[in-house]
């Protein structure tokens, strides 16, 4: 690890982040990074100084995964870049892409404030966001107005519209989801999309995490053209065999793969659940996510082998937790939770460590 690597992280975590967490809520330091994020990608030298700092530049590890190649294995997870302000100055911080999202067919306002709420020591973020975004064809304007940072995948992550218009009747919702994915795949924008199903906060609730209606949507789904690889946004709080029978579907209808997983519901698999809401408001980011998560990518890994694309998400919060996801049988790792709690520089670091791992694992 570098000098200069080594004093920004300690900068960071000793002064700059309890500062942070000391003066601001979640939502107003989450509003400001995504600002002062899209300022920086703007400017080539302010790209290249983030990226002196932060981008990892070791041995490649890239990673071809349906046909699209990843500089690194680490992608940002969908809910933090909802209206893709941040394309041009993650890759800096050495990410290899990010899932944008999740993007509706209509605006959404979001849930009413505070969205977020930190429990610092179960290392977790209550998010209750209710899907607050631009809409997608704001999104598509910006993205292609937006210059393209080379080496750098964009994945945009589909939900439903956060209405209790569009949540009146399944084929509403359903044709919600239909106008977001064709809008999308007309437009060219995004190297992979994603189809979020399990989402807890909006209207309606996770509809379509019922084995019995999941079919209904990737039906029409699938009347869409679509040449680029297709995800799905897994929830982690339901039995095996509803699981199971989601990756069956998922599998009838060709779907690439699946992404494990969204936020977990259960307030009791925090260390401190005395530190949460009294009422549910929101899933639970970070460490309660971490065993739910690896369990699943093992399982469904065992049962499909290589015919799924998994890619892990949940409870990163270090490099090792990193490689937990990486051994359980994820292909590429997503994270959001593991830069708030720990510093900007975890992405270069769990790229050092991936690296460590992958020579060593060749040398074998």
């Amino acid at each position: 690890m570098s000098e200069r690597f080594s004093v920004m992280k300690v900068l960071y975590r000793s002064v700059l982040k309890p500062v942070l967490f000391r003066l601001t809520t979640p939502d107003t330091a989450h509003d400001i990074f995504v600002a002062v994020g899209e300022f920086a990608g703007k400017y080539a030298i302010l790209r290249a100084l983030v990226s002196f700092f932060y981008e990892y530049k070791g041995k490649n590890i890239s990673k071809v995964v349906d046909g699209i190649t990843y500089r690194t294995p680490i992608l940002l997870s969908a809910g933090f870049d909802s209206n893709g302000r941040l394309t041009r100055i993650l890759r800096s911080m050495s990410f290899g892409g990010e899932e944008i999202g999740s993007t509706t067919a209509k605006l959404c306002e979001g849930n009413p404030l505070p969205r977020m709420t930190r429990l610092v020591r179960n290392k977790s973020i209550v998010v209750y966001k209710g899907l607050r975004n631009d809409g997608v064809d704001a999104l598509i304007r910006r993205l292609k107005q937006t210059p393209r940072i080379p080496e750098y995948v964009i994945g945009v992550s589909i939900a439903r519209t956060n209405s209790k218009e569009v949540n009146k009747t399944i084929e509403a919702g359903i044709a919600d989801y239909v106008e977001t994915f064709k809008k999308l795949n007309e437009a060219n924008i995004g190297d992979y999309y994603t189809i979020n199903i399990s989402c807890p906060n909006s209207f309606g609730g996770e509809t379509f995490i019922d084995p019995t209606l999941f079919p209904r949507l990737m039906a029409e789904l699938s009347k869409v053209k679509c040449t680029k690889p297709l995800y799905i946004k897994m929830p982690i709080n339901i039995p095996w065999n509803d699981f199971k029978q989601l990756l069956e579907t998922a599998d009838t209808y060709g779907v690439q793969g699946v992404i494990i997983g969204n936020l977990n519901k259960n307030y009791k698999d925090l260390d401190h659940p005395e530190d949460a809401p009294a009422q549910f408001r929101g899933g639970l980011s970070g460490k309660p996510c971490f065993t739910l998560s690896n369990e699943l990518i093992k399982k469904t890994r065992a049962k499909y082998g290589k015919r799924l694309t998994i890619i892990g998400v949940g409870g990163i919060l270090t490099p090792e937790d990193a490689l937990e996801k990486f051994k359980a049988g994820a292909d590429l790792i997503q994270m959001i939770s593991g830069m708030i709690f720990g510093d900007p520089g975890m992405m270069k670091a769990i790229c050092e460590r991936y690296a460590e791992w992958k020579s060593h694992a060749v040398s074998q």
